[in-house]
């Protein structure tokens, strides 16, 4: 008789590892850190308290990437080393890209949380998949709701990398399809009051921010709100910067009414409202999507463990056939045209912003995606 993989694994006790890449220090986006952190180590949590992975305790072994690419590789290469079964989390798109890289070349399962990037690898890969929606779906969507909302001159203050090069490229060619224009504004070249200059100049009527937060962001939007030749533009910030806390303290009421990306569903299901509560008590406030992308990154890959046992070549042979109730809809995996790996088609997504009126409130603008769930968020 064959035995299941997950029945053959030893209950001695000894943990099922997963490596845990997460930026918790500066340069990286700490807050979003913190976020996914609190999401893996919940559902981790949980999946001990029942039973663990056949009788094996889940262990999460967590480097910090600090958004270092190399930092992040060398994490990957000691992980590997350490026997992980599989990869989790990252939420900086040029990071995870270096990290999907080095763990296809070493070939280890690496299940994506957070990262957009299209080309997350140069070649199609059976050893990654990805939650979060590839950034070209993501981006025209947000497209969608800026045509809809009437704006066709659109200006982006860019910074120089990769990521923010190519959410460009979706805006402008999703906009220039139905008459519009994208205008960049490079911030490596100008300082926040030069911006507004050239704001004034160009005639827009929204500005993107497609720039690093803090800085430059919280000083471009201080400056362009107020500017009172500027008062009628729209400030966006697809990347999704308004989500977290530190937004609303650096800026007030300044950093409202400044739609951005989140990878939400309208409304939570019973399990997302569930986890939503729980990590509001980790986090001793709102969780963010990333918080959400935390937890299911390790539902998924708890669940492939349970059916196919710590072996990497059979947990990255199983994207395709994973089905899982996440926090946010159904958790299946399929081949994209034009994304390289395992891609959830599903996630759903939002335009959404902080209510001018309460800005510790979410307004949701404009939505798409596949997910659907049953009752209101309490997040």
């Amino acid at each position: 008789m064959n035995t299941p993989p997950a029945a053959s694994e030893r209950t001695d006790g000894s943990s099922v590892r997963i490596g845990a890449l997460v930026p918790l220090t500066r340069p990286g986006w700490v807050e979003a850190g913190r976020h996914l952190l609190a999401g893996l180590e919940l559902a981790a949590r949980e999946v001990n308290d029942a039973g663990g992975i056949a009788g094996r305790p889940l262990e999460l072994v967590v480097r910090d990437t600090a958004a270092d690419p190399q930092k992040a590789a060398a994490a990957v290469d000691e992980l590997a080393g350490l026997g992980v079964a599989a990869l989790a989390g990252e939420y900086h798109s040029v990071v995870a890209r270096t990290a999907a890289a080095r763990a296809d070349a070493l070939r280890l399962p690496f299940l994506c949380s957070s990262a957009v990037l299209d080309a997350l690898t140069e070649q199609p890969t059976d050893w990654v998949a990805r939650l979060a929606p590839p950034q070209s779906r993501g981006w025209q969507l947000y497209a969608d709701f800026l045509l809809r909302a009437g704006h066709r001159r659109i200006a982006v203050a860019t910074q120089p990398t990769v990521y923010w090069a190519s959410g460009t490229r979706v805006l402008r060619d999703s906009l220039a399809r139905r008459g519009g224009a994208v205008i960049e504004l490079d911030m490596s070249a100008l300082t926040p009051a030069e911006l507004c200059d050239e704001l004034a100049a160009q005639g827009a009527t929204a500005l993107l921010l497609l720039v690093g937060h803090p800085e430059p962001a919280v000083p471009i939007v201080k400056a362009v709100r107020r500017d009172q030749r500027l008062a009628e533009v729209m400030l966006g910030a697809p990347a999704g910067q308004p989500e977290f806390t530190e937004w609303a303290a650096l800026l007030g009421d300044h950093g409202a009414a400044i739609p951005f990306l989140r990878y939400l569903p309208e409304r939570l299901g019973p399990l997302g409202a569930r986890v939503g509560t729980a990590l509001r008590e980790r986090l001793g406030g709102a969780p963010s999507f990333v918080a959400f992308e935390g937890y299911d990154t390790v539902a998924v890959l708890a669940d492939v463990l349970r059916s196919q046992g710590a072996g990497r070549a059979r947990i990255a042979g199983f994207w395709p056939h994973v089905a899982v109730e996440g926090t946010r809809g159904r958790i299946q995996f399929s081949r994209t045209p034009g994304i390289s790996v395992w891609q959830w088609a599903g996630t759903p997504i939002q335009v959404a912003d902080r209510d001018p009126a309460e800005p510790d409130t979410f307004r949701i603008l404009h939505a798409g995606g596949e997910s659907t769930a049953a009752r209101p968020p309490t997040i």
